[in-house]
């Protein structure tokens, strides 16, 4: 059974939350403020956390960017109300996965939870097919989909789920060039289509843990006017 983690200050919406996914088949716990969240997330081992922006003490950004520091990569679904200014663009800088924004339909976030799931584990086949057992080599590089590990030399490193499905997807389609829609289309579905920067904010985070220069890059190549290629 999979475990989430809720966190909210609005009993209100625990209530809500809680009670749906226990019925969609989840385990859930729960937490009101952002302290309490971090502590129990590195105690316990959970799928996914879902993470209101407006927290007392430590807000939804800080949680996010602390248990991102921690080296803790569970995804992350940020809750915002409509009022609330909320930069979706740091807040993916910060480790989110996904957001979405109050009031919402209990069954949309049931589906939200069950889509970022589906994408954090490892299912393209035609990347499984192509890598094996083996896995996928690119120089140093090497990816293991169905262990969901990747290494650099003998590093192992440490991606959040975005991170390894978008090196994932470009390591199916080595020295082919994606554009941003391409990616943004391929990782990201219908969430965050047209807006770009999304794109170029994890590739340079991937580039900050697989690139000796990231000025210089050796693997993940811009293509001025295009977008992007992985070479090996």
């Amino acid at each position: 059974m999979r475990k989430l983690l809720i966190v909210d200050d609005e009993q209100s919406i625990l209530t809500l939350l809680e009670f749906n996914l226990q019925k969609a088949g989840f385990e859930v716990s729960k937490a009101m403020d952002g302290l309490t969240a971090v502590k129990m997330a590195k105690m316990e081992n959970f799928d996914l956390i879902v993470l209101d922006v407006m927290l007392p003490g430590m807000d939804g950004m800080e949680v996010c960017k602390t248990l991102r520091m921690e080296k803790i990569n569970t995804p992350v679904l940020m809750l915002t109300a409509k009022d609330e200014e909320f930069d979706k663009i740091l807040g993916l800088e910060l480790g989110a996965d996904d957001y979405m924004t109050k009031p919402f339909s209990p069954r949309e976030v049931v589906a939200r939870i069950k889509a970022i799931l589906r994408r954090s584990q490892p299912q393209e086949k035609d990347v499984q097919d192509d890598a094996g057992e083996e896995g996928i080599m690119l120089g140093q590089l090497r990816i293991y989909p169905e262990k969901y590990e990747v290494f650099f030399g003998d590093r192992r490193l440490e991606l959040t789920p975005k991170e390894f499905e978008l090196l994932q997807y470009m390591a199916a389609h080595p020295g082919r060039v994606m554009t941003r829609d391409q990616l943004l289309n391929a990782v990201w579905n219908y969430d965050f289509v047209g807006d770009s920067r999304i794109v170029d904010v994890h590739i340079s985070h991937l580039r900050e843990k697989i690139e000796e220069d990231t000025k210089q890059p050796k693997y993940i190549k811009t293509v001025r006017g295009l977008g992007y290629k992985l070479e090996g």
